[in-house]
């Protein structure tokens, strides 16, 4: 079995910028070279190409559009990413909706590049639609308990095993993964238990003073 990914979304908090950033990614790298576990990180545009160069973890951004590059002013394009070293995008974050349309042209511009995609859902039918377009992964996370510290693999499991029977019926081959208060070892073992290929997190890390110590807890039942 390939190892879970833990995918820690740094998002815009001021404890992920900057030189925070890199000692985020320099602890990511440290656990995942210890434990075996894949370890990535979602950073801003800006920390993007440098922590993809200083770093071997694959690093994501957080949002990627699906338009071609040319006269787009303030749009990302795929190639951009593709350029900064990314190894692929998050798309449709419940703090970044798209509609339909604009993720099917995101996930279709990264797999044309080769790069991996991880849709963003919130409930198992959007689970399945977003299987639909066959991503690399598809993420569920129930938006009421983003940033809640209450992990959803313990406030709502059968979601995720509902989230998961429904995407691996449309698509067997695409990854899920879970989020939503994900701040613990045992929060990470009972998704990885119930089916998902591993977890979205963020405020738990990137909010933590001692980052690497939550990383190891995270990967410790695994």
């Amino acid at each position: 079995m390939a190892s879970p990914l833990i995918l820690v979304n740094l998002k815009t908090y001021k404890e992920g910028m900057g030189n925070r950033a890199h000692m985020i990614a320099q602890a990511a790298q440290a656990v995942s070279q210890e434990s075996g576990v894949t370890i990535g990180v979602a950073p801003g545009y800006i920390d993007l190409h440098p922590l993809c160069h200083h770093f071997s973890i694959p690093v994501y951004a957080q949002h990627v559009d699906g338009c071609e590059p040319g006269a787009n002013t303030g749009h990302t394009t795929v190639e951009a990413i593709r350029a900064a070293g990314a190894a692929g995008s998050l798309v449709n974050h419940s703090e970044r909706r798209l509609t339909i349309a604009d993720i099917e042209a995101s996930v279709r511009g990264l797999r044309n590049q080769k790069l991996i995609s991880v849709v963003c859902s919130n409930n198992e039918s959007t689970s399945a639609g977003a299987a639909a377009l066959a991503p690399d992964y598809v993420a569920i996370e129930p938006p009421e308990l983003i940033g809640s510290g209450v992990s959803v693999s313990k406030a709502n499991p059968e979601i995720i095993k509902r989230s998961v029977a429904a995407v691996h019926a449309v698509n067997p081959n695409v990854k899920v993964l879970t989020g939503a208060g994900i701040q613990s070892g045992e929060c990470v073992k009972i998704a990885v238990d119930f089916g998902t290929d591993g977890v979205l997190l963020a405020s738990s890390v990137v909010k933590s003073k001692e980052p690497a110590a939550v990383l190891r807890d995270l990967v410790s039942k695994l």
